[in-house]
């Protein structure tokens, strides 16, 4: 038995209820682990909403999380009781234990935290595979980063400019903007006081950015596209503002030969390969010290509604922590 929030069904944050819940022996692939730190993440209000479906109800939602093995099933070899260890793109986080693929589990390297861990495998490999895999960016590339003061986008701004790009980043107000300078964006536009192609444009001397990687959705689609240079490449991966609207693909020959992509990091995890690939890159920009985990607030687990709450109203910067 452990503590959890669950959903019995679809709504606002106070669908979030904080609830008894059994865990079970580990199946002969699985291993239950005792969480000390889960991550808050966008994709738990699209499921919280029902936007991304989930197989049944009552379920515990949550994406990510770290903490300590506590039992592993007979045919697990990778892990053992004792090992520190954490996890993206696994539905269930928010509880004090759960089960797991071992497929899914990672190895949590010495250096990093679980606190640090659990604020960065989602967003940070959200951002491996959006700047190494959706469009690579080379240095010298002018690239767009929305919402650059939260969780994803202050590791976009720090990784990009690491790898030598000039980041220019969209944030909602001048204490954000100067969170975003102060993690490797060169220019901030505000973007509900600013018209961000025009604003664009005058930073690029008229040519416009490589890549637009834009979380924010429907409000800010045609912005997107309106900042790219010819062949540039429009990078939808999230819709804090709702989906995209259906649109023809004939704008985008007008606008400059664009690309149009809406990437998942499920797809980028897909396969064991793939999920080792993506966080041994994270782990080696973090321990280096290129990316710095900027963890904004944290909140008791049981608080998650507020969390919420505070997440869609835009009050969050950075990572958000929920404490089991």
């Amino acid at each position: 038995m452990t503590k959890a929030i669950r959903i019995h069904e679809t709504g606002g944050p106070d669908v979030l209820t904080w609830e008894d819940v059994d865990v079970a022996r580990p199946g002969p692939d699985q291993v239950r682990i005792r969480q000390s730190a889960v991550g808050l993440n966008y994709i738990d209000v699209y499921l919280r909403t029902g936007l991304y479906p989930l197989p049944e109800l009552p379920a515990v939602i949550g994406m990510e999380g770290a903490g300590v093995v506590e039992e592993t099933g007979a045919e697990v070899t990778e892990f053992k009781p004792g090992d520190r260890v954490c996890y993206p793109m696994n539905v269930g986080g928010y509880a004090g234990e759960r089960l797991i693929d071992a497929g899914r589990l990672l190895h949590l390297p010495d250096g990093i935290g679980d606190t640090q861990a659990a604020a960065m495998m989602l967003k940070g490999m959200t951002a491996h595979y959006l700047l190494r895999r959706t469009y690579r960016v080379q240095p010298g590339d002018p690239v767009l980063v929305y919402a650059a003061a939260g969780g994803v986008g202050l590791i976009l701004c720090q990784w990009a400019k690491h790898l030598g790009a000039t980041v220019i980043g969209c944030v909602g107000s001048a204490e954000k903007a100067a969170l975003a300078r102060a993690h490797g964006c060169d220019h901030a536009i505000l973007y509900d006081q600013e018209s961000v192609p025009e604003r664009v444009r005058e930073i690029t001397g008229g040519e416009g950015v490589a890549v637009a990687y834009d979380a924010v959705g429907k409000a800010t689609f045609e912005a997107s596209l309106d900042s790219l240079r010819p062949f540039g490449v429009m990078v939808s991966f999230g819709g804090a503002s709702g989906p995209v609207e259906p649109f023809s693909p004939a704008i985008l020959s007008s606008k400059g030969s664009l690309y149009v992509t809406r990437p998942t990091l499920a797809t980028h995890t897909a396969t064991r390969k793939l999920l080792l690939e993506g966080a041994e890159a994270l782990f080696d920009v973090v321990l280096a010290g290129h990316v710095k985990i900027e963890i904004g607030q944290t909140y008791p687990l049981e608080k998650a509604a507020q969390a919420h709450r505070d997440l869609e109203a835009r009050k969050t910067t950075g990572s958000t922590v929920l404490i089991p």
